[in-house]
């Protein structure tokens, strides 16, 4: 079994949307770290996919697109997750999520009652990491 991770930092983020209580936030390209559980390799791949928070309140307003993600971090219930999103993840609770762009001072801030990510198509291969993060 492999464990699979979404890397924000470098993420791009098509659209972002709030309409009655649901935040969206589209990936164009969301970058996925691949680990094959019980081993060191790791693989860089993308893929496309939704992040959607239910019950969302934002603070402020929604940055304009394309953004390119320079990261934060995802809340959900006790565990907070900084500059990642595990895959898979459906959860209902509290949940947090703030995320800064590339280029831009002002951040994403939103809470929510739930949170699930959909992710579409099928993953393309980037690359192989090596141990020490390079290429």
């Amino acid at each position: 079994m492999d464990n699979i991770s979404i890397e924000l930092k470098g993420s791009e983020i098509a659209a972002i949307d709030c309409r009655d209580g649901l935040l969206t936030i589209e990936f164009s390209r969301a970058y996925l770290i691949k680990t094959m559980t019980g081993s060191h390799e790791r693989t860089r791949w993308w893929q496309a996919g939704s992040l959607m928070i239910d019950g969302a309140v934002l603070e402020g307003e929604t940055p304009d697109c394309p953004l390119i993600c320079s990261g934060g971090d995802i809340e959900e219930n006790i565990y907070t997750y900084r500059d990642m999103i595990p895959i898979p993840l459906d959860s209902r609770g509290h949940v947090r999520c703030e995320l800064g762009f590339s280029g831009l001072e002002s951040r994403l801030v939103a809470t929510g009652t739930a949170i699930r990510l959909l992710m579409r198509e099928t993953p393309k291969y980037i690359e192989h990491l090596r141990s020490n993060g390079s290429a």
